[in-house]
């Protein structure tokens, strides 16, 4: 048997599954394509999360879109950060082109043009279906740690919760927060200490900052009603095939804590939503997270641990998670750990820190007889990457550097009348475009603090009016008993005297 025939053999054997698949492509050996050496993930799997990493320019992007295609091909819905504004062309087919075809036919399968069913998602003032949540979904554990705060402030903002609750006050938007937390050191002032102890005012200026650092990145516009139902994000077309939900992120990139913000927000929901389903044959729903670095760039500690528990947990609810970044550095170790899928385009060596990089990648994948991995990362063409991914019972499979397919939809962006007409199609819009500003928080304490207001100034006016009656009485008092002379003067001993002498003198 030739070396060929045995690669053959080998890849086939690896990447054989009972259950239903998707394919990557095909297997190269030494710089070229072995026809018919499929690269399959098993949709068991893909609940195991993953990783697509690679210089610019490798085509990251692109083999996203594929998985994303071919998962809604399978009925699967899909989500799509796109922070470079590139991916909004999966709703028009692809016009081909005789590479294209060169390429299928490397790989040993047909080319068919085909577009998606989409949907165009918004976190900022981009048209698109608005996503919103309020503050009381969020949560005071997960609005702490977004916020970076101290302990003494994370047990505050459990408090403000707490009286929130207790008191039937919507904690809807962030200006209810912020009212609540000025109303607890102010005008509130008395009502908490007896009910929650005092509240110190520099701890709550402290908070009351961070949410003001939070709102100059656009949080303002997230936070509120109406808020998203996580469950609109695994629809199905007539067709049978997975809406595939693209989140506009283009005026994002400057805004970290918003975006992850969003995106804990987004996974603490699912998570708390959607029912456990164990080792399912298929996932409810997968997440692809471009620029990935963007969501660990600016992260605490603390909020580094709760990613990496809701990276752990989250897959027995069948959702997988998929970072796409340049470098595999540029994920946490606890969380790369957890990555079962593997796609790794070229990397580049132009320094002496890329190539201890390239080194680092090379060990995260598993040996092979056919390749040197650190030589194949360097000489990876566009629209080839190494992979690995988990067979159905768990294992790594076989390394693999392949030819991928082309994506079927188009490779570019739509045009803006495009664009509007996805939009203006959509059943999601007129459900959450239309702003609801409810009676929350803000306006219920805004009347209580206007109704003690009047009754304090009454009370005081009352006060005054008091004092000022007294005031009289007692200098009446006062000056009757400061005046002797005028007292035995108008005494009627003193009277009968007088009248007594005149009496005298007129006779």
């Amino acid at each position: 048997m030739s070396t060929k025939e045995e690669f053959y053999a080998h890849i086939e054997k690896g990447y054989t599954t009972k259950g239903d698949f998707i394919t990557m492509g095909a297997a190269m050996l030494e710089g070229e394509t072995v026809t018919g050496a499929y690269v399959k993930v098993p949709l068991k799997t893909l609940n195991r999360h993953g990783l697509i990493a690679g210089a610019t320019g490798t085509g990251k992007t692109k083999t996203l879109q594929i998985i994303a295609e071919n998962l809604s091909d399978k009925g699967i819905p899909v989500l799509l950060m796109d922070l470079k504004g590139d991916l909004s062309g999966i709703a028009q087919p692809s016009p081909g082109h005789p590479k294209i075809d060169e390429r299928h036919e490397k790989i040993g399968l047909p080319f068919e043009p085909k577009s998606f069913p989409v949907e165009i998602l918004s976190l900022s003032e981009q048209d698109g279906v608005k996503l919103r949540a309020t503050v009381s979904e969020f949560g005071p554990i997960l609005l702490s740690r977004i916020l970076d705060l101290s302990e003494t402030q994370e047990g505050i903002v459990a408090v403000i919760f707490k009286y929130c609750d207790d008191n039937k006050l919507p904690l809807l938007d962030l200006k209810d927060f912020k009212k609540v937390l000025q109303y607890a050191t102010g005008t509130g002032k008395k009502e908490f200490a007896k009910e929650y102890g005092r509240i110190s005012t520099s701890s709550t200026g402290t908070i009351l900052r961070k949410i003001i650092e939070l709102e100059q990145q656009g949080a303002d516009l997230f936070f509120g009603e109406k808020s998203f139902d996580v469950e609109d994000l695994t629809r199905i077309d007539e067709n049978g095939r997975g809406y595939i939900n693209i989140v506009r992120l283009t005026d994002i990139q400057d805004r970290p804590k918003l975006f992850s913000t969003f995106m804990l927000s987004l996974l603490a929901e699912i998570y708390s939503t959607f029912p456990e389903q164990g080792d399912s044959d298929r996932p409810e729903l997968i997440f692809f997270i471009d620029e990935a670095h963007l969501i660990f760039k600016e992260a605490s500690d603390a909020l580094l641990d709760q990613i990496e528990s809701i990276v752990k947990l989250i897959r027995s609810k069948g959702i997988g998670l998929y970072f796409v970044t340049q470098n595999p550095t540029d994920v946490p170790n606890a969380v790369l750990a957890q990555l079962g899928l593997k796609v790794q385009h070229a990397l580049r060596a132009f320094t002496a820190r890329d190539r201890k990089a390239i080194k680092l990648t090379a060990e995260n994948y598993p040996v092979s007889e056919y390749y040197d991995t650190k030589e194949v990362l360097t000489s990876l063409g566009i629209g080839e990457a190494l992979i690995t991914v988990l067979d159905e019972k768990g294992r790594p499979t076989p390394l693999a550097a392949t030819m991928l397919r082309a994506p079927m939809s188009r490779m570019d962006v739509l045009t803006d009348s495009e664009l509007d007409s996805v939009i203006n199609n959509s059943k999601l819009v007129s459900k959450y475009n239309k702003t609801i500003d409810r009676e929350s928080a803000y306006e219920i304490l805004n009347e209580k603090i206007e109704k003690a207001e009047k009754e304090a100034e009454k009370e005081a006016e009352q006060e005054v009016q008091t004092r000022r009656t007294s005031k009289r009485r007692t200098t009446t008092r006062r000056s009757t008993r400061q005046n002797p002379v005028i007292k035995v003067l108008t005494s009627a001993t003193f009277i009968r005297g007088v009248l007594g002498v005149l009496k005298k003198v007129m006779r």
